[in-house]
């Protein structure tokens, strides 16, 4: 990897860190809400399937723009974390990890809910009748049988904060070494003449992260496949 400059690779390792926190901060609430809206029954359940999933139909830069109206330093949310906690999101690497999240979180959703919804009831069933309680149930049944999803949703959750550009810049800009992440300084350099070959390179990184996320993805779902009937109630 020679061949990336010094700052290009600091664009890498800023993507890879904005991408990690903001799948380990969606990750828990996708689980949240696919479990809502696979398993429970409640008025409202249409509206927020919808909002859930809005951020997939709306223009990236109006989800971006909404982000900056909640969590920028006048926004409800923004103003109680700096006034209570002394966190700043907007022009910040973190609210670049907020944006990425949010627009991950759809996909994370439908990837975990389909998984929840085809795990067998009859055998959470049957795991109660042995005297197995909710807890024990669901982290020996329902969790093992619904990490493919899980996996799945951390790939596709991945792959769309490594990608994701519109909500970014709208949220927090595009700021050398705080906020440009790759998607981002692929557009710089594409503005720059003589930036091409800056734009190949941080394509195929782009690429090879990609592909490897994807690898990572299939063999860790093939393992939880072949160990998908060895659960102990």
């Amino acid at each position: 990897m020679g061949w990336l400059t010094q700052e290009e690779w600091a664009i890498v390792l800023l993507s890879l860190k904005v991408s990690a926190v903001a799948m380990a901060a969606a990750l828990p609430l996708a689980f949240a809400l696919a479990w809502l809206l696979a398993r429970m029954r409640f008025p409202g359940k249409i509206l927020l399937d919808a909002l859930v999933h809005l951020p997939l139909v709306v223009p990236p830069v109006v989800t971006g723009w909404l982000l900056l109206i909640a969590f920028g330093s006048n926004g409800p949310i923004g103003r109680f974390l700096e006034e209570w906690f002394g966190v700043t999101l907007i022009f910040r690497w973190t609210g670049a990890a907020v944006a990425a999240a949010v627009m991950a979180l759809p996909l994370m959703v439908r990837a975990i809910r389909l998984s929840l919804e085809n795990v067998d009831p009859r055998l959470e069933g049957v795991a109660r009748t042995l005297g197995a309680g909710p807890w024990r149930t669901f982290f020996s049944i329902t969790l093992p049988l619904a990490l493919p999803g899980v996996i799945a949703a951390l790939v596709l959750g991945l792959a769309r904060s490594l990608g994701e550009f519109g909500a970014t810049i709208t949220f927090v800009s595009n700021i050398p070494g705080e906020t440009r992440t790759l998607p981002l300084a692929i557009y710089t350099a594409l503005q720059v003449p003589g930036g091409e070959a800056a734009v190949t390179r941080l394509a195929l990184i782009s690429v090879a992260i990609s592909l490897a996320a994807l690898a990572l993805s299939e063999w860790l779902s093939r393992r939880s496949d072949r160990k998908g009937g060895d659960h102990v109630v």
